[in-house]
């Protein structure tokens, strides 16, 4: 299990039975790499531009064209998770990116018009494919446990898509989101 800095615990507070706690509150996990371009630009869509970047010059290499997706901004209720998912960027960007990186979490704090805007993401039902995802389960249930909520019960397959959010955390926007509705969490 990874070493979460506690003051990015909250799954004892927001995990229940049901699942986690829904609020106006959301948070996005992410290198501290991209500190400085989403303090300045906020969070955007497909946003990694050195990524990207390298995996065009990849696919280039070996004489394949590479074409950008766009993906929507990553969302979650708790740090917690927040803080699952910015080590997987960091882990991901360490095989292409030089640098010392660490994972930094992100709270976004919408205007009420926008609160709508944010979905499940049924996605994630792509898990099941990827060692990935099986390493998320496996985080996730050990969360369900160590703080009471019982057993992690989801088919991902046919869960119904508010499970996506509810037990899983795992939500999207598919809009930029402004540097003045984002912060980075200290700690």
């Amino acid at each position: 299990m990874t070493d979460i800095p506690n003051s990015l615990r909250d799954a004892k507070d927001l995990l229940s039975k049901n699942g986690f706690a829904i609020s106006d509150v959301w948070y996005h996990g992410t290198s501290s790499a991209l500190v400085g371009s989403i303090n300045g630009s906020g969070l955007r869509r497909s946003g990694d531009r050195e990524m990207n970047q390298a995996a065009k010059s990849t696919m280039a290499t070996i004489g394949n064209n590479y074409t950008e997706q766009r993906e929507p901004v990553f969302l979650t209720q708790s740090k917690e998770l927040a803080f699952y998912w910015a080590e997987q960027t960091v882990r991901r960007r360490s095989v292409r990116v030089e640098g010392d990186e660490s994972p930094v979490v992100f709270e976004v704090k919408l205007p009420e018009d926008q609160q709508t805007l944010v979905k499940p993401d049924v996605g994630g039902a792509g898990l099941l494919m990827v060692k990935e995802g099986e390493h998320f389960m496996a985080y996730l249930a050990k969360l369900y446990q160590d703080n009471e909520a019982g057993v992690l019960d989801i088919d991902l397959m046919k869960a119904d898509r508010q499970e996506y959010l509810s037990k899983l955390g795992m939500a999207y926007i598919d809009k930029d989101i402004a540097p003045g509705y984002v912060s980075l969490i200290e700690g």
